[in-house]
């Protein structure tokens, strides 16, 4: 049996508990900002790392808050992390992901996200996966997260 993958994210609310929800590239999938982990890299640093690679937003350590390890797929688990986004981080068009991927069709190197935006809690489910709206929806409440960050 092959070990579980585990992801390492932030869920990033707004001062209106809205989530910052990524664009995977050629997929109708959004997604919080998360990736895997490098070998021996602390699961909070993957976190911030994945942030400013896929978002470019820089946040402080000690503003996140560790929500635990949640199940999120048969292959795969979710370490993640929460914060308050601050003024300066809530105009999301200066967001740039430097992570990059080849393309399926071509292999020419492309953004692994390409647009962001705030999504209410009651939205999530018209932007993200099944596996991330099942999260939100039943052991992640965003609306609890929003009254206790």
């Amino acid at each position: 049996m092959s070990a579980r993958v585990v992801s390492c994210g932030v869920v990033l609310l707004d001062p209106d508990g809205r989530v910052l929800l990524a664009h995977a590239t050629e997929t109708s999938h959004w997604d919080v900002p998360k990736g895997h982990g490098e070998e021996g890299e602390a699961p909070h640093v993957t976190a911030l790392r994945e942030m400013v690679e896929e978002t470019g937003i820089v946040i402080e350590p000690g503003r996140l808050k560790d929500l635990g390890l949640f199940v999120y797929r048969r292959d795969k688990d979710l370490h993640l992390f929460a914060a308050r986004a601050t003024a300066n981080e809530l105009d999301l068009s200066s967001c740039t992901c430097t992570s990059l991927f080849p393309r399926r069709s071509d292999g020419t190197l492309i953004p692994e996200m390409d647009a962001y935006r705030w999504v209410a809690p009651d939205e999530v489910e018209q932007y993200a996966s099944r596996s991330l709206t099942r999260l939100f929806q039943t052991t992640l409440s965003l609306a609890d997260l929003h009254r206790t960050l």
